[in-house]
């Protein structure tokens, strides 16, 4: 199965390129970015050595999807995906936080919790909860880039305002922006028999000063989500819940003795597991849209997504 591993391509007024996890972001006059979702894997802030087949079509198809349901909540920077793989709009300028917001207990924040910390991000957590409880009222656990912007580090409201990360007044819309994008996507998980549990938003600033939505939304790589159905009877049970999400990766992971930390040698992903996590991925996107996922021409993706690409950018400067 051929899959996206690093890309190298050469588009019309293309200015430089950023390379992420998962992402490869390609500038184009300083006007658009050309966002290819690739097929790499990242749990703990570490790629794995395999790439997951039809991993980036999802979540570029997942992304889209959501940004179109949420436009009349908040701008986006989205313009088109020509290709499945790849999304196109306009280049704005990110905040240097990542907007994290909890409606449940679970991953980072009971990891912290069990650990035996109450607050997060500035953020206090009741007392008596268990892994997976509902948080009375959603909470906002920002996090910034750190070593480099190799790692996600905790932050709180107090701190990104006295370091002037963001203002307090744009600060103040992103906290609103998150909440009413976090309601609306919990309306829609719900609508389709699941809960958003959390989730992240990335803002950025258009010249115009504008505020608008930019990466991607609501999709595994950013979010957890639960089955609605039989949630309150495996709380109960103190059972583990059923999910999906990237969170059944990292719990591999971990129970093959690696979290990413120093030492430590990433588990042999075998082709059964491969398979595995890339029919969890088309199984979120197919409970989380209501639609039928189909699986993209992968003969040859590279010469697809160059030719796509190059089409679509010549309408742009008609």
């Amino acid at each position: 199965m051929n899959t996206i591993n690093n890309t190298n391509f050469n588009f019309p007024g293309q200015k430089n390129v950023y390379k992420g996890k998962v992402r490869e972001v390609y500038n184009i006059n300083g006007k658009y970015l050309v966002m290819i979702a690739s097929d790499r894997l990242s749990a703990f802030d570490v790629i794995m050595p395999k790439q997951i087949p039809f991993k980036g079509q999802i979540l570029n198809q997942i992304a889209a999807y959501m940004l179109e349901s949420t436009r009349d909540i908040v701008p986006n920077w989205l313009l088109a995906c020509p290709d499945p793989n790849v999304a196109i709009g306009h280049l704005a300028k990110p905040f240097k936080v990542e907007m994290v917001i909890r409606g449940y207990l679970s991953g980072h924040a009971w990891r912290e919790y069990r650990d035996g910390k109450r607050v997060l991000c500035g953020v206090s957590m009741p007392e008596g909860m268990k892994e997976n409880d509902k948080f009375p009222q959603p909470i906002i656990t920002p996090s910034t880039k750190a070593d480099g912007g190799l790692h996600d580090e905790d932050i709180s409201r107090e701190a990104i305002i006295e370091q002037r990360i963001v203002s307090e007044a744009d600060y103040s819309k992103l906290e609103d922006y998150t909440r009413k994008l976090f309601q609306k996507g919990s309306e829609m998980a719900a609508s389709r028999g699941l809960i958003l549990v959390d989730t992240k938003y990335e803002f950025g600033k258009l010249n115009s000063g504008e505020i608008v939505l930019i990466d991607e939304i609501h999709t595994p790589d950013s979010s957890r989500y639960f089955y609605a159905d039989g949630y309150s009877e495996r709380q109960e049970k103190g059972e583990a819940q059923k999910q999906l999400s990237k969170e059944f990766v990292r719990r591999w992971l971990i129970e093959n003795g690696f979290q990413g930390l120093k030492g430590q040698v990433i588990p042999e992903m075998s082709t059964e597991k491969i398979t595995e996590i890339s029919n969890r991925y088309i199984e979120l996107y197919e409970n989380i849209t209501g639609k039928t996922f189909v699986k993209a021409d992968t003969n040859d993706i590279m010469s697809r997504i160059d030719q796509n690409v190059k089409n679509y950018l010549k309408t742009l400067d008609a």
